[in-house]
């Protein structure tokens, strides 16, 4: 049984798969491009030829640039720093390319950076995707910061206006206790006058009699007994109606009473409530707040 040879892995054919897989560029001690394959021109829509020789600040835009971290990066790279990253380049057209960057320096023999190589991947639809999904996440609280708002606001008028039927309904209930308490007192003085009634007409009866027994002389005693008694009749059927009345006005209070009472139950309870849901709006406020500032925090980091 045979096998077949296979080649082995050299540098060469190492070097050879990273250059046709990967952007690769290399900039000398000037940041001047001292070397470019076609993935990376490509990525930024040049030419190998029309890059090379091409200084690294030509393809950012100039916020970077004139930053005080373009100087920081070069600082640090030919220190014999490597800067790992995603960054925002600019192409031949003017537009964003965002890569993730890999910058190397070189080094001598004697230890000295001799250049920096730089290998990326093109990321930039990858970045469009989160920057929108995070520009989303920016709308969504937005809108649920300004729906809890108008949550808060309506919550606490409602509640301002609960609250006035509120202390509404306990100054009615104060007023239909009054009310019960007079209706009371007229119960008391209706028995009074009733009593009062019961001993006139008692005493016309009474001054009846001896108005007999005075015979012709007590003819008249008699005539003004028998008005006393009618007087008093009269007295005992409006009596009657005073009580039945006011029984029912009392029937009615104490209606309206256990209505308002239960009305007050109600409103103690709306209240809690709203309370409640105030309270939750003003979590979903913070909530909202809180993603906020981390979307931002997000976006920093994409």
């Amino acid at each position: 049984m045979s096998y077949l040879q296979t080649e082995e892995v050299n540098d060469m054919t190492v070097v050879e798969a990273l250059e046709k897989n990967l952007a690769i560029i290399r900039f000398d001690m000037d940041r001047r491009v001292a070397f470019v394959n076609e993935n990376f021109a490509k990525e930024l829509k040049y030419t190998v030829s029309e890059v090379m020789g091409m200084h690294h600040r030509e393809f950012c835009f100039p916020s970077f640039v004139n930053s005080p971290s373009y100087e920081k990066l070069w600082k640090d790279l030919f220190a014999g720093k490597s800067f790992f990253n995603k960054v925002e380049r600019k192409d031949k057209h003017g537009k964003s390319v965002f890569l993730e960057a890999s910058y190397m320096p070189i080094f001598g023999s004697n230890g000295k950076v001799l250049g920096v190589t730089k290998v990326a991947t093109n990321v930039t639809e990858r970045h469009q995707i989160l920057m929108g999904v995070t520009e989303e996440l920016k709308h969504m609280s937005e809108n649920l910061s300004n729906r809890a708002e108008v949550g808060i606001k309506r919550s606490e008028n409602l509640l301002e206006r609960i609250d006035e039927i509120a202390a509404g309904s306990k100054e009615n209930t104060t007023t239909l206790d009054n009310l019960q308490k007079q209706a009371d007192s007229i119960k008391g003085i209706v028995q009074t006058i009733r009593e009062i009634a019961a001993q006139t007409n008692l005493l016309a009866l009474n001054a009846a009699i001896e108005a007999a027994r005075a015979g012709e002389h007590g003819r008249g005693f008699n005539v003004v007994a028998q008005e006393v008694r009618k007087l008093a009749g009269r007295v005992e059927a409006s009596i009657v109606e005073v009580r039945e009345n006011i029984e029912g006005i009392a029937k009615q209070v104490d209606k309206v009473t256990a209505s308002n009472s239960y009305s007050q139950t109600v409103i103690e309870k709306s209240q809690q409530e709203i309370r409640t849901a105030l309270d939750e709006f003003k979590d979903i406020s913070t909530a909202s707040e809180k993603l906020e500032n981390q979307t931002a925090e997000f976006s920093k980091l994409i």
